[in-house]
């Protein structure tokens, strides 16, 4: 599941991707006119649960575990963005690549016994709206990240390794 917002005139921007069991929408709870975002079902069967926000001021009323839990994962939401926009201002496009990756290794990944880790496919295209390129460039990159072996891809799966992803981080531009 992708998540997009445009302001009213403007280009759409990738907020993020997200997978099972994870919460998004969390701007409705402050606005209630957000129109201008989407979700975009990248899978065929997915299906999604949904709560108004009464029903989450509700649940959070008789459960306070669970308002914790949720300013919780809002804040790292907020640190994560805080990076992005960061990265987005001070690296190269194949660092915020690199991160991208590792971001989303660490937190949709699966790990191998070899240390790697397993992601879903993601498109190169989606790759570039997440990290504010063209596709080309991502392709390109992705290309010499394979070569220096510090990933490998297919249409089935991207498998980093972190410890030689790093590598990018400790040369110099």
């Amino acid at each position: 599941m992708v998540r997009r917002t445009t302001a009213e005139g403007d280009s759409e921007l990738l907020v993020d991707i997200y997978v099972v069991d994870e919460f998004f929408g969390d701007r409705a709870l402050t606005d209630s006119n957000n129109s201008y975002e989407k979700a975009i079902a990248v899978e065929r069967d997915t299906r999604v649960m949904t709560w108004t926000d009464t029903e989450i001021q509700q649940l959070i009323l008789r459960r306070p575990q669970l308002g914790i839990a949720l300013i919780q994962m809002l804040t790292r939401r907020c640190i994560n963005y805080s990076r992005r926009i960061e990265s987005c201002s001070s690296d190269t496009v194949a660092r915020r690549l690199a991160r991208s990756l590792i971001h989303f290794s660490e937190r949709l990944g699966e790990k191998l016994e070899n240390g790697s880790i397993q992601l879903m496919p993601l498109s190169h295209e989606l790759l570039a709206e997440y990290i504010g390129t063209s596709r080309e460039l991502v392709t390109q990159y992705m290309n010499q990240f394979r070569r220096q072996d510090y990933l490998r891809y297919s249409r089935k799966e991207i498998v980093v390794y972190p410890e030689a992803m790093n590598e990018i981080f400790r040369q110099s531009d």
